[in-house]
């Protein structure tokens, strides 16, 4: 097991106080704070090597071409990718879904062809393939949760068609927690020819993922949401499925030749990665990289859980609060949405701020998942590596003392 007391010095946030009170950080699944190496990387990136990339020929271009370059490597060996040309850096989660939605999915879905999603979408990979939909005549069809909050194994075999060209599904809901199985799903659509993208914004930064043994064809994640920055996503995506998509985003570095009749577009990665990079980000999201490595994807997984059994077990102590999704660790991530009868998500944040703890409330970008729930929104706290079982008490602490507030 990891030790929480010594990586928890790495990060300087997590030494504020807030109203008075040690900052308690429970808001992990929306973003993640920063240990000091990834903002001394950042830091050092802009004083001594700041200068755009693939363009020049000077010290500094070189350099910073060579450390972008160099985060590309290990965002691929992190994935398990199988070159580092499938890996393209995009903003975030939601940039990566829209450009295969995008460059995918308007040359490849064609009228009354079928995309299956999941009532757990987030947002962003539920919205893009909506208005594709709209625009291209397509069918939307949804696998539904049982009570539990899960997918039943099954259900992907049952709604699939000859029409279904594309299966989009989130590794990890992010208010159930559940983890979905997605390499059995994917063997599915596959047997059906059916193209598959994973939203892992939930999952890579938690768990070890292995594009390969999943054999997916797309999947997206960010950076901001594993101790690097904002500003930075990814998408990786099979070599064949990339060179076959025309790009969306026009402009500089994508370009092989531009003449006044006619461009020709560069190979990938850098097709897909028009205009001034992220670069300091970039590098800033490898630093984030190597510290998961040094602390190993295993070890993080295997803390959350821990804290993920303490708190259902904590939190279910307490009448009147209700926890959605599944009550087992194995198939759910360190996300915890509940509610607390009669009184409104809202005001249990307040309180809870007055404590120092930082949770999430609203519908979480989750819209579909809260109206099949009946609910209009929960409160949502969520783990990593840096939290501790004594901040799980706190915040149970907390929430008694709200229910003395309002009940």
């Amino acid at each position: 097991m990891i030790d929480v007391n010594k990586i928890r010095q790495d990060f300087p946030i997590l030494s504020r106080k807030i109203n008075g009170k040690n900052l308690i950080y429970f808001d992990n699944a929306a973003t993640s704070q920063k240990p000091e190496s990834v903002l001394k990387t950042i830091d050092d990136y802009y004083r001594n090597h700041n200068a755009n990339i693939h363009r020049a020929i000077h010290t500094l271009g070189e350099e910073a071409t060579a450390m972008y370059e160099n985060a590309r490597n290990k965002v691929a060996n992190f994935i398990k990718a199988a070159r580092p040309e499938e890996i393209i850096f995009t903003s975030g989660t939601t940039a990566s879904l829209n450009l295969v939605a995008y460059a995918w999915g308007r040359l490849n879905l064609s009228q009354n062809e079928e995309i299956i999603l999941t009532v757990m979408e987030h947002h962003s990979n539920l919205v893009p393939w909506q208005q594709l939909a709209f625009e291209n005549g397509l069918t939307l069809k949804y696998l539904e949760i049982d009570e539990s909050g899960t997918i039943k194994a099954d259900a992907l075999e049952e709604i699939i068609t000859p029409k279904t060209k594309l299966l989009a599904i989130t590794h990890m809901s992010n208010v159930l927690g559940t983890i979905n199985p997605i390499k059995e799903m994917i063997k599915v659509a596959h047997r059906h020819n059916v193209t598959t993208v994973i939203d892992a914004a939930q999952s890579v930064p938690h768990l070890p993922v292995n594009v390969q043994s999943l054999d997916c064809d797309f999947l997206a994640f960010s950076g901001h949401k594993m101790l690097g920055p904002t500003g930075v996503g990814v998408l990786y995506g099979k070599q064949k499925q990339l060179e076959k998509m025309p790009p969306f985003f026009f402009g500089g570095h994508m370009i092989k030749e531009v003449y006044l009749e006619k461009t020709l577009f560069n190979e990938i990665p850098a097709k897909f990665e028009a205009g001034t990079s992220p670069i300091a980000q970039v590098v800033g999201l490898g630093a984030a990289i190597d510290y998961l490595e040094k602390i190993g994807m295993d070890n993080v997984r295997e803390h959350e859980k821990a804290l993920t059994d303490y708190a259902l077990s904590q939190l279910a102590q307490i009448e009147g609060l209700t926890i959605y999704g599944p009550k087992n660790s194995q198939i759910r991530g360190g996300v915890i949405a509940f509610n607390l009868h009669g009184i409104h998500s809202h005001d249990v944040a307040q309180i809870l701020d007055a404590e120092g703890i930082a949770i999430r409330v609203g519908n979480h970008c989750a819209m579909p998942l809260h109206t099949a729930l009946q609910i209009p929104a929960s409160c949502r706290a969520s783990f990593y590596l840096y939290n501790t079982k004594e901040e799980i008490d706190l915040l149970k602490k907390g929430l008694l003392k709200t229910k003395k507030v309002f009940l």
